[in-house]
């Protein structure tokens, strides 16, 4: 059963109850699919700060209602309703909601909390897993999960090494690393989420050893995970590079890229010049691969037409300093195991 929504302006979000409403009446009437069928989704929120000025530096400022970007209480529950929306979508299409969401750049467990507990979400019993990182601009990762399926068996933030141990420790994203235990399953059943966010490329090759010490940094984890004897794991996160690039051998043979064939195909999440890009990805190991399937959502009331290129992209919260009232600049990515 498929929910046709009412594509309209997200600026009017917070106007949108009734249909929230009624998305939350058909996801609830929905079939529960097969017990051991696992969703998880990622998404790359950009920028989803609260709108008060913590002190957290120069993007915290930015991001509040009297910075730059004016960033609103009423702004900031339009882009909290709008994911929320988003899952409720997804559950529509797929006959459940999410059992594992990944999220980037979240500043804080404040947005959190207001995206789970503030939202429609409400209902449908999220568990947030987040820890500070040391980035710069104040944001982070995290995981919710939904407490009816999972149980949280373990958690922690895993920092990025700098493999010159007689440089700067590297202040960016940390890897969160979260062991699951499906209810009913036993306690070698469960799986390993693993949600990361990668160094940008800004300043070109200069950084791609950042991105190299953050693929090195989360082998090690996987393999730390396995000889813990945990064999499931899924990889997932913003990497800042495409499927394609050779940086990612080195997570071989502890994680299978199942992104690559999405990539080939021309699919992307992100779209840079007009050219869709893959940089949301998903690995997993070797016993999920026959299993896994990975999918890039292209939203309909999260796209918008391409004023400069053929086609759409993703609607984004800010332009430039203008407020488009959307999400990201991202799209979601969305992984299915069925076994």
């Amino acid at each position: 059963m498929f929910l046709k929504l009412i594509d309209v302006s997200l600026c009017h979000i917070c106007d949108m109850k009734k249909i929230l409403s009624l998305v939350l009446i058909i996801v609830q009437s929905l079939p529960l699919c097969a017990r051991d069928t696992t969703m998880a989704m990622f998404w790359n929120l950009e920028n989803f700060f609260n709108y008060h000025d913590d002190g957290g530096g120069d993007a915290d400022t930015e991001f509040s209602s009297f910075g730059s970007r004016h960033w609103t209480s009423k702004r900031f529950y339009a882009k909290c309703n709008a994911i929320a929306k988003t899952v409720l979508w997804v559950g529509s299409c797929r006959g459940r909601l999410p059992d594992v969401i990944g999220l980037a750049e979240v500043e804080d467990r404040f947005v959190l909390n207001k995206l789970v507990y503030g939202t429609v979400l409400k209902k449908f019993d999220y568990g947030i897993v987040h820890f500070d990182s040391p980035d710069p601009r104040g944001i982070d990762v995290a995981l919710l999960y939904r407490k009816s399926v999972f149980s949280v068996a373990s958690s922690s933030r895993c920092p990025i090494v700098n493999p010159d141990s007689t440089g700067p420790p590297l202040l960016t994203r940390d890897i969160l690393v979260v062991r699951l235990l499906r209810y009913g399953a036993s306690d070698t059943a469960s799986i390993a989420f693993v949600v990361n966010h990668h160094p940008s490329k800004y300043g070109g090759g200069q950084t791609d050893w950042r991105r190299e010490a953050a693929i090195l940094r989360l082998r090690a984890v996987c393999d730390s995970l396995s000889d813990c004897g945990v064999n499931s794991i899924v990889a997932m996160g913003d990497f800042n590079d495409t499927p394609e690039n050779g940086l990612f051998w080195h997570l071989s043979p502890s994680l299978v890229n199942i992104a690559l064939p999405v990539s080939r195909n021309g699919i992307g999440s992100i779209k840079f010049n007009g050219k869709w890009e893959l940089i949301d990805l998903f690995f997993v190991s070797s016993d999920l691969v026959p299993c896994s399937g990975m999918e890039v959502l292209k939203v309909p009331f999260l796209m918008v037409r391409d004023k400069s290129h053929s086609g759409e992209k993703p609607l984004r919260t800010f332009s430039g300093p203008c407020y488009m009232g959307g999400v990201s600049d991202h799209c979601p990515v969305l992984l299915v195991i069925s076994r």
